[in-house]
C-alpha cells in the first residue's frame, strides 16, 4: 500500500470532524470509523446480532437493530463500564475495521497522496500500527461537553458519563506524535493543520 496512512484520534468532542475537515482542504480525505460503525448497525445483520446476544435483546428497536442510545446506556455508567466498554470494543472493532480497510484501498485507487483514518479508538483498535503517525485533537472539558450534548441530543449527566469512561488527555499526548489543540477557532486550527502537514513532510498539496 503506497498511500500514507494517518491515525487521527482523540476524545469525544474534541473536535475531529472539523480537523478532519480542515484536511481535506488540502487533498487529504478521512474516513469517520463512527460513521461507519453506523451504517454497518444499519446494514450488517451479523453484527447486531452478536451485540444483542453480548448486552441483551433490550438494545434493539422495533425493527431488529441495535439503537445507540440503547446500546450506550446498557454500556455507560454502570459498576462494569470498563468490561463492558471492552467488550464492545472487541466486537465492533472486527467489523469497523474491516470496512476501513476497504475503503482506504478505494481511496489510494482514487490517486489520494494520503487518508485519514478518524477514528476515537484507534489505539483500542490496535490501528496505530499500520499508521505513518497518529495525530491527536484535544479540548477543553467544557467545551467537550457543550459540543456532545448539542450534537447528541443528550443530557449533561450522560455526556459527563461517556468522557469519563474514555482516555484522559494525558494519554493521547503520551501516545500521539502529534497534537491538534482546538481550544480557539476554525482558523487557529487550520494554521496547525497546515504547520502539521509541512512539518511532517505529508505537504499541503
Amino acid at each position: 500500500m503506497s498511500i500514507k496512512v494517518l491515525g487521527l484520534t482523540g476524545p469525544s468532542g474534541a473536535g475531529k470532524g472539523t480537523a478532519a475537515t480542515l484536511f481535506a482542504k488540502y487533498g487529504i480525505p478521512s474516513i469517520d470509523t463512527d460513521a461507519v460503525y453506523h451504517t454497518l448497525l444499519r446494514e450488517d445483520g451479523a453484527l447486531n446480532a452478536e451485540l444483542a446476544n453480548a448486552f441483551g435483546t433490550s438494545i434493539l428497536g422495533e425493527n431488529g437493530r441495535v439503537e445507540r442510545k440503547r446500546l450506550a446506556a446498557a454500556v455507560f455508567g454502570q459498576e462494569n463500564t470498563p468490561a463492558l466498554l471492552h467488550t464492545l470494543n472487541t466486537i465492533t472493532h472486527k467489523y469497523v475495521m474491516a470496512r476501513t480497510w476497504k475503503l482506504v484501498r478505494e481511496i489510494e485507487e482514487n490517486g489520494a497522496r494520503a487518508v485519514l483514518i478518524d477514528a476515537p479508538q484507534l489505539f483500542e483498535a490496535g490501528v496505530e500500527k499500520d499508521c505513518l503517525f497518529v495525530i491527536g485533537v484535544l479540548a477543553p472539558r467544557e467545551v467537550r461537553l457543550a459540543r456532545i450534548t448539542k450534537r447528541d441530543g443528550i443530557p449533561r449527566d450522560a455526556a459527563e458519563r461517556r468522557i469519563n469512561a474514555q482516555r484522559d488527555d494525558a494519554f493521547f499526548r503520551k501516545a500521539c506524535q502529534y497534537i491538534l489543540e482546538n481550544d480557539s477557532d476554525e482558523a487557529a486550527l487550520e494554521a496547525q493543520v497546515r504547520a502539521l502537514l509541512e512539518h511532517s513532510g505529508v505537504g499541503l498539496a
